[in-house]
């Protein structure tokens, strides 16, 4: 019986060899019956092949990134990192133009007076206890600063220097309540003193009682002995309103300073003024005019004989100095 069924076996594989070998020689040949055979195969095993494609690809992928995911996570991290690195200088460059700007224009002024000065960034503000409005700048006595000497910014007057340290110092501000400056008017040379008060807004006395301020008056530092505290002719502001008032025996005025004192972010320390040469007066950075031009609209024609229009004059409006 054993014998029997091997002997089934092998003619069993002997037809199936003998078939693949009579399948494969037709095909071969082009015989269109392997080809259409062939085809229905494929075409049902397709949807097959595409359904098991759908149910373990997303597994292959999933494994796949599993495998990935350190790194995928330290290339994130490394984009988040250099994204906010360049964030970070975008708002430095926007600084350093914005000092470089300062810097350019407080030169300006000191080269046009002819002052030696040291340059410095603001690095505090309010930082001593007996004054209520002062800066604190990034040079000191090592950069050959010291103790009152004038501090001006772009634009004129910031304050005059009140403590040092080697690479440090404080400076009390024009605001400051206690601060007093000698000044004099450009117009008639009228000599008098401005007062800080604690805000945005000064106060100038006249000392000569038979001199008189006006509104729109151009203030300019007086000087002192030596050049101490305050050398001459620095920008310091300009008369807002007159108090007309026969309360006092000297005319009164409220000034508004040439110096942005709440935004002075570079600043320059007048180590030595021109003693040889005439003590002249700075001119102040003017204050650009505003003009508002007025375009008329032409109406529609109403007949032959209508009268056209007439443009109407231009309409200025100019700034304060």
């Amino acid at each position: 019986m054993a014998r029997g069924g091997g002997n089934r076996s092998r003619l069993l594989l002997v037809i199936l060899l003998v078939t693949s070998l009579f399948l494969i020689t037709l095909d071969l040949r082009g015989v269109t019956a392997t080809k259409s055979s062939r085809s229905a195969t494929q075409g049902f095993l397709a949807p097959i092949q595409k359904s098991v494609s759908n149910i373990f690809s997303p597994i292959g992928r999933f494994f796949g990134d599993v495998k990935n995911f350190p790194s995928q996570k330290r290339a994130i991290e490394n984009l988040q990192s250099e994204n906010a690195r360049l964030k970070t200088q975008v708002l430095v460059n926007k600084d350093i133009q914005g000092q470089l700007k300062e810097l350019r224009g407080v030169l300006d002024l000191a080269g046009r007076g002819g002052y030696r000065v040291v340059s410095a960034r603001v690095v505090g503000h309010d930082s001593a206890s007996s004054f209520s409005q002062t800066i604190t700048i990034d040079a000191g006595s090592a950069d050959h600063i010291s103790v009152d000497k004038t501090v001006i910014s772009e634009h004129g007057l910031v304050g005059v220097v009140k403590s040092v340290d080697a690479h440090s110092a404080i400076v009390l501000m024009m605001s400051d309540p206690s601060f007093k400056v000698g000044v004099r008017i450009a117009r008639n040379q009228s000599v008098g003193v401005l007062s800080g008060t604690g805000s945005s807004g000064f106060t100038l006395q006249l000392l000569d009682p038979a001199g008189d301020i006006r509104n729109g008056d151009v203030l300019f530092t007086n000087g002192s002995d030596n050049n101490r505290p305050f050398v001459p002719g620095v920008p310091v502001g300009y008369v807002t309103s007159v108090d007309h008032s026969s309360a006092t025996l000297t005319q009164t005025a409220s000034v508004k300073s040439y110096s942005d004192l709440g935004n002075v972010g570079v600043v320059s320390v007048i180590i030595s003024a021109p003693t040889t040469a005439p003590k002249s007066m700075i001119n102040p950075t003017p204050v650009p005019t505003v003009t508002v031009y007025v375009t008329p609209t032409p109406s529609p024609s109403l007949s032959a004989g209508a009268i056209s229009p007439t443009a109407s004059p231009k309409a200025s409006k100019q700034a304060t100095p």
